[in-house]
């Protein structure tokens, strides 16, 4: 099993080349990776396979699989069903759509992760299996990116099937801390109880139901329908919908005894049922008819297996194959009607079973079966529904009555939209004067493969129903494993599946259904004069927009009452909130035994000195950068309480950080005014602010001081890493080893954080690599242009191996030979540095992060000495590619002890003896830290390039516009200020603005050269 699932991963990926080099022609052979999964499936039918892969089982997360008869069943449907839509799709598509290759590849991956869904037996798994099925159900419902309903289709049914997944997640976690398990198995075999349980069932509920379109979750399935007919064909009628029914049906066994999961799951089923049946009669478009029998029909599968026992068992999942089988047959048959005559509408149709005599022939095959027509296997699935329900045990008296009445009406719905949708697809119209209509006289003939899949799939369901003794000993291996005889909902008399079980009374609710079904075909016209003007029970669709609408105008107003383009408030509700709530839900708890006491090391009592005067010193200084600086002395006192603590790591680490965080906050300030201005408004309200924040700093340490009762955990770890890391530095080997999950996901956050930030200063561009000198003569003009130009002649494709090249074509008054001449000599020391804190980070205070923070140190040293061209020579590739291999490395190092059978990011140590330096060890953890080196030197170079690089960018930009308006020897008098919109020119009364700067490039993207300005 687990094989099949890295088959198709595979397959998923290599479909994007296959397709775009072979076209359609390539869907037969990524056909041939689920076909060949079904011949597997097959061929253990009569056994229970199960396989098991730790993955994490401190979180109770691994790759159990089990394959009982259900899930053989299920895989069946969804791996058999989809390698024969992976086959039509090859007459479906043309060679130029758009986005096929994609389209194939997500395809594919649908069939394994359903595959996934149905065999895995831990509830974890299911639930990520679940949700990775709304994620491509998203992205083939909007096939169609272009136009807004297929866009709009797919986010609603994303919305609607994730949330409704979440909430399963939660029902899920408390029915495994209630049984202590959360392998599905064990739950079903052990079910708990209690009031909790009530809430999970219900929850669970919630899952299921959204996942299977089941009222009033519904309106997301007929929305669908703006996806390619292969989707609705296997998605919405064969796969995807069944797994809400699926899950029911496993879990009914152990759960159907509880009045919260038998009752909402018959009545909500009996509503789609009764609900959508009566919707599909109003109907014109084929494929809309089809969908709301789709949800009509899963209303019927969840009524009986939500009923939970033996015989409504066997009955709900024989129709649950018969309804896969006859579905997808019509959903493909419309298909091929809409792709040989353009059009799916009833009343566009006329003639078309004279014209395509074969089509129809398969069409009516199919649509026999949904109507419970013998001898189709959809009519004995319907005769097991009428007479298990009649004799349930469970709904003696009234409640048998009622449901059975409900399935009967819904039964005559079936079979009047059925002979509808028949009728309305083949038969001539009179309103055409008894001949064809324009779209079918016009229309092209279906090829023979084209016909081949819906024409296997009807036949199927012909060849099981007469012969269905296959479909009951598959199905009899799970019902009677289930419902063992003797236990309370085995019966006393088990169901057989047949053609004829005599003359009785589901005969005659079959007659009558056939009967009603007819004449109400019949007075479909009288039908339509009887519905409502407006949903009696409201329009699921509009409902659902006004939700969507009520947050959003919610979101409006809660966002421009807390965030009103002010900083300071911004940054005030923020830190008042942080204050508030942790401090008072601290203060009205216990306070016994709450203790503290200053350090009792003389020396760290002494730095706290200049550390607390720093830190008063940054509330009152106006100058910016003075703030800065004597913030920085507050952080480099912490480096020093580490130092004296015995943390070499975490003294060395902040001491990096902090002059990291002081140079990007010069690159920031250096665009802002030197002072801040003058403000006596809310200082007050400030001071107390921060004094909050203090005063909670203190009590979080206090209370978590004292809330430890047991020895910290942190005392072992000393010997773990040497024992299982492999390692001296404790530090290093938690970040890489012991807790490299955290470190994984921190990395992550530091990625996405990098491009965010990018992002916004860049807006139109995000990726690309530092300016090179090659380019600066293109983007200079006047003596540094000519300077550049003059150094790529002299040296044509050697500029990156000059040192500090960039500082040449700086402006004279930007350049200092001391910096220079330093960075000269610094720079390669400071890489040497930063390369023996990686490599000795594992024994020795380093690792990677120290060592990518010294690399990006001396990054920004030579771009200070250099500039923004010097930094385009020194590292002449883009930084999210850096970024992007460090987390690939990171993440692809997790995974690669999987493939050796150990749990994901476990370390290995190999030692071999060299010549010249002797015995080496090498601890596989140092590949993780090579991604962290790598990661945080692309966000040290992401930020000079957006924070230094573009800002010089702009400033030269500016200074290029006064050179062409202003003579330099002239001082340029109020009227030539006003005749140069957004430029500043340097004098005593102003300095250049960042807003100026944004106004210029804003009239630069549009088109407004300096030359075409007034």
């Amino acid at each position: 099993m687990i094989v099949i699932l890295a088959a198709h991963a595979v397959a998923a990926l290599i479909a994007i080349p296959l397709v775009l080099r072979l076209g359609r022609r390539a869907f037969p052979l990524l056909a041939l990776v689920p076909a060949l999964s079904t011949v597997w499936v097959a061929a253990n039918l009569d056994s229970t396979p199960t396989e098991t892969l730790q993955w994490a089982p401190a979180i109770h997360l691994a790759l159990d699989l089990r394959m009982d008869a259900l899930s053989a069943l299920m895989a069946l449907i969804a791996l058999g069903v989809g390698a024969l839509v992976l086959f039509y799709c090859t007459w479906y598509f043309d060679d130029s759509e758009p986005r096929l290759h994609l389209f194939a590849a997500e395809m594919v991956a649908f069939a394994g992760v359903m595959f996934g869904l149905v065999v895995a037996d831990n509830l974890i798994l299911l639930y990520i299996f679940w949700e990775i099925t709304s994620v491509l159900s998203f992205l083939l419902v909007g096939h169609y990116a272009e136009r807004a309903s297929s866009r709009r289709s797919a986010a609603q049914a994303l919305l609607v099937t994730t949330l409704g997944g979440l909430a399963m997640l939660v029902g899920i976690i408390i029915l495994a801390q209630e049984t202590g398990s959360y392998l599905l198995s064990d739950i079903v075999a052990s079910p708990p109880s209690g009031t909790l349980v009530h809430w999970a069932l219900g929850l669970v509920i919630v899952g299921a139901t959204s996942k299977s379109a089941i009222a009033p979750l519904h309106f997301w399935l007929p929305g669908a329908m703006t996806a390619p007919t292969p989707v609705s064909a296997y998605l919405h009628s064969a796969a995807m919908v069944k797994a809400g029914v699926f899950l029911v049906a496993a879990m009914s066994p152990g759960l159907s005894g509880s009045s919260t999961w038998q009752l909402p799951l018959v009545g909500l089923g009996l509503v789609s049922l009764l609900m959508a049946g009566w919707r599909a009669l109003r109907e014109s478009d084929l494929k809309l008819v089809l969908a709301f029998g789709t949800v009509s029909q899963l209303g019927f599968l969840l009524t009986l297996v939500g009923i939970g026992s033996r015989d409504t068992m066997l009955a709900g999942l024989t129709m649950l194959l018969a309804h896969s089988l006859f579905k997808s047959a019509l959903f493909m048959s419309v298909g091929v009607i809409d792709k040989t005559t353009g059009t799916r509408e009833i009343r566009e149709l006329s003639g078309l079973g004279r014209k395509r005599p074969a089509l129809a022939v398969f069409f009516t095959l199919a649509a026999a079966s949904m109507a419970g027509l013998p001898p189709f296997l959809g009519f004995v699935g319907k005769e097991a529904a009428f007479a298990t329900v009649l004799s349930e045990g469970r709904l003696h008296g009234m409640p048998s009555l009622v449901v059975t009445a409900g399935l009967v009406v819904g039964s005559i719905l079936t079979f009047s939209y059925t002979a509808r949708l028949v009728m309305g697809a083949f038969r001539t119209k009179r309103i055409f004067d008894g001949k064809a209509s324009p779209a079918v006289a016009e229309s092209r003939p279906a090829g023979l493969f084209f016909l081949s899949v819906p024409a296997v799939l009807a036949t199927a369901g012909l060849v099981l129903g007469l012969w269905s003794a296959p479909v009951e000993s598959l199905l009899s291996r799970f019902v009677d494993t289930a419902f063992p005889p003797g236990s309370p909902w085995a019966g006393e008399h088990a169901y057989h599946l047949g053609l004829w079980h005599g003359i009785g009374i589901p005969l005659a609710l079959t007659f009558v259904v056939y009967v009603l079904g007819m004449m109400l075909y019949v007075a479909q016209r009288t039908v339509e004069r009887l519905r409502f003007q407006s949903p009696a029970l409201g329009n699921a669709d509009r409902i659902y927009d006004a939700v969507l609408r009520f947050f959003d105008v919610l979101s409006l107003r809660l966002t421009g009452s807390t965030q009103r383009g002010s900083l300071p408030l911004t940054l005030g509700i923020i830190l008042f909130t942080l204050v508030m709530f942790p401090l008072v839900s601290l203060l009205v708890g216990t306070r016994e035994g709450l203790q503290m006491e200053l350090s009792s090391n003389p020396v760290v009592l002494i730095v706290m000195i200049p550390m607390t005067i720093a830190a008063i010193a940054a509330t009152l200084l106006r100058n910016r950068l003075a703030a800065v600086i004597a913030m920085s002395v507050t952080g480099y006192g912490v480096a020093v309480v580490f130092a004296f603590h015995g943390a070499p790591d975490l003294a060395l680490t902040q001491v990096l950080v902090e002059t990291l965080m002081m140079v990007a906050f010069v690159l920031v300030l250096r665009t802002m005014p030197a002072e801040v201005p003058l403000s006596n408004g809310f200082r007050r309200l400030r001071a107390w602010l921060g004094i909050g924040v203090g005063l909670l700093v203190i009590i979080v340490g206090a209370y978590a001081i004292n809330a430890r009762q047991d020895p910290a955990v942190s005392t072992v770890f000393a010997d773990i890493a040497y024992r299982i890391g492999d390692g001296s530095n404790a530090v290093n080997v938690t970040l890489v080893d012991i807790r490299a999950w955290d470190t994984l996901g921190e990395i992550t956050v530091l990625l996405v954080a990098a491009t965010g930030v990018a992002s916004l200063v860049f807006r139109n561009r995000r990726y690309g690599s530092g300016p090179r000198i090659a380019d600066a003569d293109k983007t200079l003009s006047g003596r540094r242009g000519m300077e550049a130009a003059r150094i790529v002649i002299e040296a044509p494709g050697a500029s990156p191996g000059r040192w500090l090249v960039g500082a040449t074509v700086r402006d004279p008054r930007a350049r200092s030979l001391v910096l220079e001449v330093t960075t000269r000599l610094i720079f390669p020391t400071m890489m040497v540095l930063s390369l023996f804190f990686f490599f000795a980070g594992h024994n020795n205070p380093g690792g990677g992060f120290a060592g990518g923070l010294v690399a990006g140190l001396a990054l920004v040293l030579r771009y200070l000495a250099g500039g923004r061209y010097e930094l385009g020579e020194a590292i002449p590739i883009d930084a999210g590619r850096i970024l992007g291999a460090g987390l690939l490395l990171a993440a692809g190092t997790a995974a690669a002890s999987m493939a050796f059978g150990a749990p994901p990011l476990s370390s290995a140590t190999i030692e071999w003896t060299m010549p010249v330096f002797g015995d080496v060890k090498l601890v596989t953890a140092l590949f993780f830290d090579a991604g962290v080196y790598l990661i945080v030197v692309g966000l040290v170079l992401d930020i000079l390039r957006s924070l230094g690089a573009r800002l010089d960018l702009n400033e030269e930009d500016l200074e290029e516009l006064r050179a062409i308006y202003v003579d330099a020897t002239d001082s340029p008098s109020t009227a030539a200020l006003r005749r140069v919109p957004g430029v500043d020119f340097p004098g005593p009364r102003s300095d250049l603005s960042a807003r100026r700067a944004e106004r210029y490039e804003a009239a630069e993207n549009q088109g407004v050269t300096p030359e075409g300005m007034p």
